[in-house]
This record gives structure tokens, sequence and C-alpha cells, in this order.
């Protein structure tokens, strides 16, 4: 089997909508990269940043300018970016649609972590049934099936712990417009030794190496953090790096009860272990970024604040909505 962490889609694709997030690919994607970093350091307030800055700042990651400058573009054509000019200097800022779904996304991966509500036994099962010639469309039901914490039973069944929220029943209205089912209830268990059970839609001992392997990347760096000796370009690698890995851990494991799980389940150790690493670098990585963006600027950004995951949980909001140039293009249970 191959890696939970190949999962191609933490955002879905959403086709012909206007905003289009970019795909969360293992490895550093620049146009994944820039997302994070403006989300980081600018979501609350969604202040533009000249280009450069963004060009330097991803160089700083390994990309080149030619990719940086590409991935910018590409944000901006998809919505995700919001572009402005003064004189010969191009500024862009996230759009007000891909800062709320960055926020809701910040508030759902570390509610995803953290949540310690009883579960009442109950499975959520969704069915569907799609002809061939709409291969796209059931992708993109997959897809959006993955991002909301389901997962394949059996082909065309899809099950999940969790109650089906407003939000996800309306995605899946416009996804398969009438060709679905959902149901709740419990597992009637089998004699047979040989039925399967709910939670082997999920394959356990991959999603608990997947931990094992995050503390094991990023345990060693706590002694850094904590003593101040990790800041600049270091800082902000780190912290853009450990958010893009951690936040794939409620896609891996949305949830999933701990009455099915091993005792030693390590999902709240890793979330224990980003908390620290992504709030103990906030404030060197946050210098940094300002000290770059200054480089470019004619004058300090004050719109750029680190936030931490404490914000996350209580909502990131773009509350301020600065003063910029006019745009000249975009560059209930079951019984």
């Amino acid at each position: 089997m191959a890696s939970p962490f190949d999962i191609d889609e933490i955002y879905p694709d959403d086709g012909d909508q206007p905003l289009r997030l970019p795909r969360r690919q293992v490895g550093n994607s620049p146009q994944g990269v820039a997302v994070t970093l403006l989300a980081d350091y600018t979501l609350r307030t969604r202040v533009a940043l000249p280009s450069a800055a963004i060009v330097a700042l991803l160089g700083e990651t390994g990309v080149t300018t030619a990719g940086a400058r590409t991935a910018i573009s590409r944000l901006a054509r998809r919505g995700v970016l919001e572009g402005s000019r003064l004189g010969r200097r191009s500024s862009y800022r996230l759009s007000r649609a891909a800062a709320a779904n960055l926020s809701a996304g910040g508030q759902w991966i570390l509610a995803s972590t953290t949540s310690t509500a009883r579960w009442d036994g109950c499975w959520t099962i969704v069915a569907f049934s799609l002809p061939q010639d709409r291969s796209t469309q059931r992708r993109a039901l997959r897809a959006q099936l993955r991002w909301l914490g389901y997962a394949p039973l059996y082909d065309g069944l899809w099950i999940s712990p969790q109650e089906l929220t407003s939000a996800a029943r309306a995605e899946l209205d416009r996804l398969t417009l009438g060709a679905v089912t959902v149901f709740r209830g419990r597992q009637s268990a089998l004699a047979s030794a040989i039925h399967r059970a709910p939670i082997e839609a999920w394959d356990i001992e991959a999603i608990g190496r997947s931990y094992d392997g995050f503390l094991r990347r990023w345990t060693p760096l706590l002694p850094g953090v904590r003593s101040g000796q990790i800041d600049g370009a270091a800082a902000v690698r780190a912290r853009t790096e450990v958010m893009d890995t951690f936040r794939r851990f409620p896609v891996l494991d949305p949830q999933l009860p701990v009455e099915l799980l091993p005792r030693d389940w390590l999902r709240r150790p890793a979330r224990e272990l980003f908390a620290a690493v992504y709030d103990g670098l906030a404030a060197p990585a946050e210098r940094h970024v300002r000290a770059v963006v200054e480089r470019f600027a004619d004058a300090a950004q004050p719109g750029i604040a680190a936030h931490t995951t404490a914000d996350l949980v209580a909502g990131v909001r773009a509350d301020v909505d600065p003063a910029q140039p006019s745009a000249s293009g975009s560059a209930t249970g079951c019984s």
C-alpha cells in the first residue's frame, strides 16, 4: 500500500468553482508553500506583500525565481490571490474567499486532532452509483468524501464515524445530483470470522506509522525551538513544513473513535508536538518575514502577524481589510 501521505487532495478540486486552492502534494509544491506562507503571516489582515518579497521568501524554501513567479501568477488566476500595482511595484494578498477557506481549514485541522467527544457507536454510510462515462464526477466525489473524513469500505460505499453535517450534505448534493444515499446506524456483526469491520476502511497500521514518522522527524527539533536557536529563514522553513505535514492527519485519521484504535495511539502526542514547534517558532518566523518584506517595501508592514494554534482553534478571521491600490489585473444519534 502507498503511504497515506500520497493522498493528492487535501483541499478538494472545486471544478468550475471560482476559488481553487492548490493541491497538497508530497514534498514542496511552490503554490502550496506560497499559500502556507501568506496564510501563516497575513491571514487575519490580508495585507498585500510585494511580489518580490514573496519570491524572496519562496526562494529561501528552495523554489526558483521562475517557479515562484509562476506559482504567484497561477494562484492569482485561480482566485486565491488578488493582485495590485503601485507604479512599477506589484503586490499580492489572499482573496477574501481564500482567507475564509483557510481560516475554516485551520480550525478544522486543530479541532479534528483535539476532539475528546465520546463516539455514539454509529457510522454514517454514503452509497453512490455513477455511470462509467461520469468518471470526472466520480473522482470529484471521492476527493470530496476523503476531504470530509470518509473512507471506502467497498467500491461505491464510503463510511465515517461522524455525523453528516449540513455543509457536507450540500457538497454531496452538488456533486452527485441525487445519485447518492446516506444512512446512519450501528454495525450488525456477523458470526463469520471473515466479515469486514467498518474500521478496516482505514489502514490503521499505516496511519500509526505516519504518526510515528512525524514524531521522529520533529522531536529532535524541540530543544532548538525552546532555546531560541532556530530563527531567521530556518524558522520560517520549519514552521511551513510542520504545518504542511501535520495538516494531512485529519484526512488520514478523521477523528476515528479511540474505542476502536490501539491503546498507544499517537494522535495526541503528534498534536502536542505540532503545537510546540508551530507556536514556538511563531515569533522568530514573524520577525524574519517582516525583515524580508521591508527590504522590498517603502515602509514597515504592520499587518504581518503570525498566529498560533490557539488562534486557529478560535478561528482566524480576516477582520481588517486594509486599503489597497486598485487592482490592475490579477496577476443526531442512531438507535
